[in-house]
């Protein structure tokens, strides 16, 4: 399988400006089709709508699973460029926690896509495991300035943050439907990553 960083053929040339280009706009066109109907969609349709032959599709993306993997490794790839973008913006906390709902925000349709992947028989965590070493370190990084500045608990570290986002995720999709009930869910979840003096994690505690 290809992914977005590695060319089809790794011991082929460069790829041309022109080849360049028609490879990011059928990455691009690829996601708005996938999301908008579905990663049952056709590469015929990717096609139709990047305004190319099906022949550029398969010059760049053998098989639509290869295509879906480099859709899926650019959108994790965009979320940590953004979680890099946030750690620029003033206030921790709210870097931290913009950047965990963003990941909430995305994951319905990052889901849809693993999942398709998987039923295909790729392995995912294998596909998209640069990009997903760059949304962990963004994330370790967005946690360790909200904890320095004493606004979420110390005795957190990023397994667990992993663990909650996912968990959330999937309760997200079990109130899918329900914007209020999952709006509150939401409130829950970051009230309880908060920290309170006199609380295990809390403000008291140093920095390790």
């Amino acid at each position: 399988m290809t992914t977005d960083q590695t060319p089809p053929d790794t011991g082929a040339k460069p790829l041309r400006a022109d080849a360049r280009r028609n490879r990011a706009r059928l990455l691009e066109v690829a996601e708005a089709v996938f999301t908008e109907r579905g990663t049952g969609a056709s590469t015929e349709e990717i096609a139709r709508e990047a305004k190319v032959g099906i022949a550029t599709v398969f010059r760049h993306f053998p098989t639509k699973e290869a295509l879906l993997e480099a859709v899926l490794v650019r959108r994790l790839q965009r979320l940590a460029d953004e979680g890099q973008r946030l750690m620029a913006e003033p206030g921790p906390t709210y870097a931290l926690f913009a950047f965990f709902d963003l990941v909430l925000d995305q994951s319905p349709v990052k889901n849809a896509f693993a999942a398709a992947l998987a039923d295909a028989g790729v392995d995912v965590r294998a596909a998209t495991s640069e990009a997903g070493r760059a949304l962990r370190e963004v994330l370790a990084a967005l946690l360790d300035g909200a904890q320095q500045a004493g606004v979420v608990r110390r005795d957190l570290e990023v397994p667990e943050l992993t663990a909650i986002l996912v968990g959330t995720c999937r309760m997200l999709e079990h109130l899918d439907g329900h914007p209020e009930a999952a709006k509150r869910a939401r409130a829950v979840v970051r009230d309880g990553l908060r920290a309170r003096a006199g609380s295990p994690g809390g403000q008291g505690r140093s920095h390790s």
